[in-house]
């Protein structure tokens, strides 16, 4: 799925309404977690390997490796997403294909099929060594629901 070429960028408008959101998640801002890309339907994040997001074989943590798989989904959606509307994740899976090592991860979020209520997202999380080199070590999919703002 992933296409290290394919780096369309939204634009500007959806660009900040996906960062201001992006800012108001604490989990995110905890891992030390960034978006790295926004693109239409396509959303990347970077967590850096610390010590702080590890398990103890020193790893990153599932955990952590499944958030940002999340919301790199959820937000690639958000990109396609009327202006007045949020989004919620109803399910998501993942497989763990090899341990998170690396000098950092990046998810990958790419929207698969965009619905009026529904959005289905692939998932994609890679390793990547300070030299460049990726690896996928986990990937999954994720349905997601719009929700329509309600007006003040």
């Amino acid at each position: 799925m992933e296409d290290p070429t394919r780096r369309e960028e939204a634009d500007p408008e959806v660009r900040k309404r996906v960062q201001d959101s992006f800012d108001r998640q604490g989990l995110m801002a905890h891992l030390g977690a960034r978006l790295s890309h926004i693109g239409p339907g396509r959303v990347h994040i970077v967590l850096p390997a610390r010590p702080e997001v590890t398990q103890q074989h020193g790893y990153v943590h599932a955990g952590a490796t499944s958030a940002i798989a999340d919301s790199a989904g959820g937000y690639a959606a958000y990109t396609l997403f009327p202006a007045d509307s949020e989004v919620l994740t109803v399910e998501y899976k993942i497989n763990l294909l090899a341990p998170a090592s690396g000098d950092h991860l990046e998810a990958v979020g790419t929207v698969l099929k965009s619905g009026r209520t529904l959005t289905v997202c692939g998932l994609e999380v890679f390793g990547v060594a300070a030299d460049g080199t990726r690896r996928l070590v986990a990937n999954g999919q994720q349905t997601l629901i719009r929700v329509d703002v309600k007006a003040p």
